[in-house]
């Protein structure tokens, strides 16, 4: 970068350290305190988690396929009804002959049971349950992937956020001493003025630059507030009206280009889509296998009485059930049908993506070099226009130049040093951004 902002930009930026912009108080950060705020707090990437911990409940509950259902049940109950009251009595071991007397047994007095009952229910064989379980697993890890992704991705955000934060800093600096040129200048017109070499249009121009100069301030410092401002919502902190300030200075590291970024094998993004499709595969599977029978064991203990709280008769009941649901109305198989489309449309998508994520990579990488190129163009654009304003200055002093002629100097000095931090900020991005791709 050139002399005209590095001289000034420690200065500068200490004096921020110290004192307030318009009033603002500063929080100094460093892209390292950012980062660890955000893995922890920022809303999507705590979105991604609870997306994922949710797939994560969806694939525990299939463990249903493996695991017993017991159940614990007390039921009481009066009775006149005929079958109900002599099956009551059967049940509670209290029959005698006089019960099988036709008239009670058709017309009996008021029963009373009270049934304790504990059911189990095994699944034996569940085919189609076992792909299910396979295919929320198959979500579950594709949730994972896609968060891990959000917060790589989040984590991009950060750092355009944070060099959009140095940037402002930069840029003030680079305004505050083209501010204080055009002070300069304004100061030396004035001179001359006064001695009626110059005529007020001159003098105006001047001063019309300055105020100029001077409503940029306004807005870098605007700039300034809205980069803080995004960089707290990435962290989810709060921050009222302060500012943050950066703990270091933005740079080009062109040293540390990588030309040789290529698409990593197992990217996580690109993973979780075919994860996805996996999942969309092994639910059509499973939609496939409803057809195949079901096995199941159950088991009942039961213990019954005529008096609450009370078990004087006890029974049991095992067995297994094996059960085929031979046709719903072709429900199954549309169902089935409609699964095998959706696996084959996201897969296709997940080829797709992966695809233009190859031709994404190449062009970023191209992007870079070209990059690199705009930071030295700049540099030296930054070089002849400092050059170019101290000739017109000096001329300017000796009454060899125009007024127009030093501020057109004073404004191209401007302009190229704001477009060498504009450049070192796209390529600092690019190199961010292709790392994202290829990492």
């Amino acid at each position: 970068m050139s002399y005209t902002f590095k001289s000034l930009s420690l200065i500068i930026a200490t004096f921020f350290a110290f004192t307030s912009v318009n009033g603002q108080d500063t929080i100094r950060i460093s892209e390292a305190d950012l980062l660890q705020k955000l893995n922890k707090s920022n809303w999507k990437v705590r979105i991604a988690e609870q997306e994922f911990k949710a797939a994560r409940a969806d694939y525990r509950q299939s463990n249903s396929l493996f695991l017993p259902q017991v159940e614990l049940s007390y039921t009481a109950i009066t009775t006149t009804n005929p079958l109900m009251a002599f099956g009551s009595k059967l049940n509670q071991e209290i029959l005698t002959m006089q019960d099988f007397n036709p008239a009670l047994l058709n017309d009996p007095d008021r029963t009373d049971n009270f049934a304790t009952e504990l059911s189990v229910n095994m699944p034996l064989i569940n085919v189609d349950g076992l792909y299910k379980r396979k295919a929320a697993k198959a979500k579950m890890q594709a949730m994972q992937q896609k968060s891990a992704r959000t917060k790589e991705g989040m984590q991009l955000e950060l750092k355009k956020a944070y060099m959009t934060l140095q940037l402002s800093y930069e840029a003030i600096d680079v305004i505050n001493e083209a501010v204080a040129m055009a002070e300069s200048s304004v100061k030396m017109v004035q001179d001359y003025y006064d001695q009626g070499m110059l005529q007020k249009p001159d003098l105006l121009q001047a001063k019309l630059r300055l105020q100029q100069l001077i409503t940029e301030q306004s807005a870098a410092k605007n700039r300034l507030q809205d980069a803080s401002q995004q960089l707290a919502h990435l962290v989810n902190d709060s921050i009222g009206n302060s500012i943050y300030l950066p703990d270091d200075q933005l740079k080009a590291s062109i040293e540390k280009m990588d030309l040789q970024a290529k698409m990593p094998e197992n990217r996580d993004d690109i993973s979780a889509m075919y994860k996805a499709a996996e999942a969309y595969e092994k639910m059509a599977k499973a939609n496939k296998l409803s057809f195949v029978p079901r096995l199941n064991a159950f088991g009942r203990y039961q213990m019954y009485d005529d008096e609450i709280l009370q078990a004087d008769a006890d029974g049991y009941l095992v067995g297994v059930q094996l059960s085929w649901s031979l046709f719903k109305g072709y429900q199954n198989a549309a169902l089935a049908q409609k699964s095998k489309i959706e696996y084959q449309k996201a897969r296709t998508e997940a080829e797709e993506y992966e695809s233009q994520s190859r031709v994404e990579i190449n062009k970023v990488s191209r992007q870079l070099i070209l990059a690199q190129q705009k930071v030295n163009q700049q540099e030296l654009a930054v070089e002849q226009a400092s050059e170019a304003y101290k000739i017109r200055k000096d001329r300017f002093s000796e009454g060899l130049e125009k007024t127009t002629d030093l501020l057109m100097a004073e404004n191209q000095l401007l302009k190229e040093e704001l477009g060498l931090l504009q450049a070192v900020f796209e390529f600092e991005m690019t190199q961010a951004y292709l790392a994202f791709l290829s990492k």
